[in-house]
This record gives C-alpha cells, structure tokens and sequence, in this order.
C-alpha cells in the first residue's frame, strides 16, 4: 500500500489500520491463514514499513452487501516485541507530529486508553 499524503495515511489509519493490522482492498482476496510481507509506503518517512500480515477473514466480491468493498483483514505478525513497539511508536510519532499532541490525543490517544472506573 502507498500513500501519497499523511492525511490519507491517517484516514486509513483511524479506520482500517490498527495496531494489530489492517484492511486491506481486494478483489482477490488470498486464503485465511495465508501469511505474507507487504509494504506500506508512507509521506514523509525515508524508509517504508516492511511488514508480515497474516490473513484472519476475507470479503469476496459476490458476498459485498450494501456498499461493502471486497478484501481481507490482515492481522500483523512480528519477528519481536521490540519490532512491534518501534511499529506502534513510529506511527505514534508520524500522527503525533501530524496533528499536534492535542488533537492526536482526542482522535487516537484516547480509544486506546482502557476506560476509567
């Protein structure tokens, strides 16, 4: 996936990427349990995101109801937990600088927090 700008990149971001993975659109979406490497370029970053994803369900064509679009839900998979954290804090940072602390916190920051008691 390439992005051409930040604000599409954190659009998908907000809806279709998370930290445990991403959506991907596809007319041909692979097999569940399919393990695979993509790379997700991104504005402003010099290198791009190697990453592997593995398959967790699809959404063929013929099955697409009510403007859904075709694809799969990729789940990522990591060598280590020190590639995850550098992952998540990259992003982080990308949104961070982006948007300022204060907006980033509002949009993102906070639905990741577990709720108060």
């Amino acid at each position: 996936m390439e992005y051409q700008s930040l604000n599409t990149f954190f659009s998908d971001y907000t809806h279709n990427i998370s930290r445990g993975g991403t959506f991907i659109r596809t007319e041909r979406p692979l097999p569940i349990g399919t393990l695979f490497h993509f790379i997700l370029t991104i504005p402003n970053v010099e290198e791009p995101l190697r990453l592997k994803g593995r398959v967790h369900w699809r959404l063929k064509p013929k099955d697409c109801k009510d403007g859904q679009e075709p694809g799969m839900g990729i789940g990522f998979v990591y060598d280590d937990e020190v590639q995850r954290q550098r992952t998540i804090a990259l992003v982080e940072t990308l949104m961070t600088n982006s948007l300022g602390p204060l907006l980033y916190d509002k949009l993102v920051a906070s639905h990741l927090r577990p709720p108060e008691e």
